[in-house]
């Protein structure tokens, strides 16, 4: 396994057996996002995409108690006092947002505990979120008299519908991780004895899989999601041809015929 460390261990992040992992390590504040510890996710996402060893991330909080509850409202006087300053947090915090946004490999939200605001903007932003059965979900905005943002309220919408974003937004209430699981927010929810290996479980089986497929495949529904006039068939289209003319490829044909395992590489 190989150690790093970012935002002054605030944000931990580990490589071992394919998988890449970031652990927010602020539990005294229920692993609270602050400013520099937005930079460290991105710095240990870069650190990720560069190592080809790497075929997927996890996202995971600190303890016990929280995911991420949501931005160090401590900050806020200093960083987001009004609108204009707002704006300066936003573009400082924007290159991890849109990092992790359009991030190519697979990345995993484990959710334990509090996931609030824009800890679960961060879940949103992931490809898949599993669930403990003590996760508690909700976006406070109402409480504080602010707003999100279109990208934050999009991910909210695509994920669950609209009738179900305005109850969350206009509520500002907490929902257990059943419901979050009703409404589409949370992929599967499972006892809190089972998280770790289940999140184990499904990483082997996407750092087994290949990982051009995984990039194509994550792309293509990004796209979907977008507006037509925002997709780029013609990447879409490469990406799919570099699928096919891969030594991956080839490498599942003869794995399928000869019952074996594949070995993927990535190229």
């Amino acid at each position: 396994m190989s150690n790093f460390e970012f935002a002054d261990g605030k944000i931990l992040a580990s490589i071992e057996d394919g998988v890449g992992r970031v652990v927010f390590n602020q539990p005294e504040k229920r692993n609270a996002m602050s400013v520099n510890m937005w930079e460290g996710m991105g710095a240990a996402l870069d650190l990720f995409a560069e190592d080809p060893k790497v075929r997927c991330v996890v996202l995971q909080g600190a303890g016990d108690k929280a995911f991420v509850s949501g931005a160090d409202i401590s900050q806020f006087e200093k960083v987001r006092s009004n609108a204009d300053a707002q704006q300066e947090y936003d573009r400082i915090t924007s290159a991890g947002r849109v990092k992790l946004s359009n991030y190519a490999k697979p990345v995993i939200a484990q959710i334990r505990g509090f996931c609030m605001g824009g800890g679960l903007g961060i879940a949103m932003s992931t490809d898949i979120r599993i669930a403990s059965e003590d996760s508690q979900f909700g976006i406070p905005a109402a409480k504080l008299s602010i707003a999100y943002g279109f990208d934050m309220v999009r991910a909210l919408v695509d994920l669950v519908g609209p009738a179900h974003a305005h109850m969350i937004l206009m509520t500002g209430e907490r929902f257990d991780a059943r419901e979050a699981e009703r409404v589409g927010l949370v992929n599967k929810v499972v006892p809190v004895a089972e998280l770790d290996a289940t999140v184990a479980k499904l990483t082997a089986t996407l750092a087994g899989n290949a990982p051009l497929s995984l990039t194509t495949n994550k792309q293509t529904v990004k796209a979907v999601l977008k507006d037509a006039a925002d997709r780029d068939m013609a990447a879409i289209r490469a990406a799919m041809a570099a699928c096919f003319d891969s030594a991956d490829y080839k490498e599942g044909r003869r794995a399928f015929m000869e019952k074996r395992k594949p070995a993927f590489t990535g190229r």
